[in-house]
C-alpha cells in the first residue's frame, strides 16, 4: 500500500479545483481577446480603398463642382474677359428659353417610350428564354450582344445600313414588296431614335428580368398547371408579381441612364429636323459648343442632375412600396 501511495505521489501535485463564478469571470476578462478579421485588416483596407476613393472623387465630384461654379458665372468662350458672378441669371435664361421647354418634353417622351418598349419586350424575352429548348445558351448570347455595341456604332449601323432611304435594308424590303421607301430619320425622327435606343437597352432589361426569374420555383408553376391555370394566368398571377421588385430596379436604372442619351441623337439627326429630336442633353451641347456659353450650359447640366435625382427618388419610393407590399 505504501508502495502504491509512493508511486502516485508525483501525480498528486496537480490539484484541479473549480473556481467560483466571480473568479471565473475575472479569469475570462483578463484573457487577451483574439483580433477579429475586420480590426486586423482595418488599416490595410484603408490604404487600399484610399486611392480608389480619391480617384472616384476627383473623377466625378470635381467636374460637378465646376459645373455648379460656372452655372453662377458669366462665362462665354467668345468673350473670355467678360466674367463675373450673375447669380441665377443663367438658370433664368435657360428656363425662359422656348427651346428648353421643347427639349424637356422630348426628353420625357424619349425616356417614357424607351422604358415602355424595353420593359415589355425584355419581360417577354426573359419568359421565353426561361424555358428550356435546344440552343438556348447561344440564343441568349446573341440577344444580349447589342448591349455591348458602342452607341455611336449602333447609331451608324441603323442610319446607314437599316434606315437609309436608298441603300438601307428597310428600303430594300419596301421596294421588294412594291412600296415606296420611307426616309425614317427625316419623316419619323423621334420614332427612329426610340427604335435605336430601345434596341440597345432591351438586352439590359431582359438580362436583369431573367436573373430575377431564375429564383422562381418551377414547382410553383407546375402546381398552377395542375390546378388548371393556363399560360396567361401563370404570367399574370405568378410571374409578374414575382418580378415586381426586379422590374422596379430595371426602371430605375434605365431611367437614370436614358436621361443622358446623346450619342445616338448626335450621330443620326443632330437634334433635327428642326427641333424634333432636341433633348435636354443635346441642348446642353448646343449651348456649350455652338453658342460657346459655358455658364448656361453648366446651368443646364445642374438642372439635368436635379431632374435625374428627382426621378431616382420617385422610383426608389416606388420600389420601397413594392418591398413593403411583398413583405406583407
Amino acid at each position: 500500500m505504501s508502495q502504491f501511495h509512493h508511486s502516485i505521489r508525483p501525480f498528486m501535485k496537480f490539484q484541479f479545483t473549480v473556481a467560483p463564478n466571480s473568479n471565473r469571470r475575472a479569469m475570462t476578462t483578463n484573457l487577451p481577446r483574439p483580433r477579429t478579421r475586420s480590426s486586423a485588416r482595418g488599416p490595410n483596407t484603408l490604404w487600399l480603398l484610399g486611392p480608389a476613393m480619391l480617384v472616384l472623387i476627383v473623377w466625378t465630384q470635381v467636374p460637378f463642382l465646376l459645373s455648379i461654379y460656372y452655372s453662377f458665372q458669366r462665362y462665354n468662350l467668345l468673350y473670355p474677359d467678360r466674367k463675373g458672378f450673375v447669380g441665377l441669371a443663367n438658370f433664368a435664361s435657360l428656363i425662359t428659353d422656348p427651346i428648353f421647354r421643347v427639349s424637356l418634353i422630348h426628353t420625357l417622351v424619349l425616356v417614357g417610350s424607351v422604358l415602355l418598349v424595353t420593359v415589355a419586350v425584355g419581360l417577354l424575352l426573359a419568359v421565353l428564354f426561361y424555358q428550356e429548348f435546344p440552343g438556348r445558351a447561344l440564343a441568349r448570347t446573341l440577344v444580349i450582344s447589342p448591349f455591348f455595341v458602342m452607341p455611336v456604332v449602333s447609331a451608324l449601323v441603323w442610319k446607314n445600313m437599316l434606315m437609309h432611304p436608298v441603300y438601307g435594308l428597310f428600303a430594300w424590303i419596301a421596294n421588294s414588296l412594291g412600296f415606296k421607301p420611307v426616309d425614317w430619320l427625316a419623316q419619323y425622327p423621334m420614332l427612329s431614335i426610340i427604335l435605336i435606343v430601345s434596341w440597345q437597352w432591351i438586352p439590359f432589361a431582359m438580362l436583369l428580368t431573367l436573373t430575377g426569374l431564375q429564383s422562381l420555383s418551377r414547382e410553383q408553376l407546375e402546381a398552377a398547371k395542375i390546378d388548371g391555370a393556363n399560360a396567361w394566368q401563370e404570367f399574370r398571377y405568378i410571374i409578374v408579381p414575382h418580378l415586381a421588385q426586379t422590374l422596379s430596379v430595371v426602371i430605375m436604372l434605365e431611367t437614370i441612364f436614358l436621361l443622358t442619351i446623346f450619342a445616338e441623337i448626335y450621330t443620326t439627326t443632330s437634334g433635327g429636323p428642326g427641333l424634333e429630336t432636341t433633348t435636354l442633353p443635346y441642348l446642353i451641347y448646343l449651348k456649350g459648343f455652338n453658342d460657346n456659353n459655358i455658364g448656361i450650359a453648366s446651368a443646364g447640366a445642374v438642372f439635368a442632375v436635379i431632374l435625374a435625382n428627382l426621378v431616382a427618388i420617385f422610383v426608389l419610393r416606388l420600389i420601397g412600396r413594392n418591398l413593403q407590399g411583398a413583405r406583407r
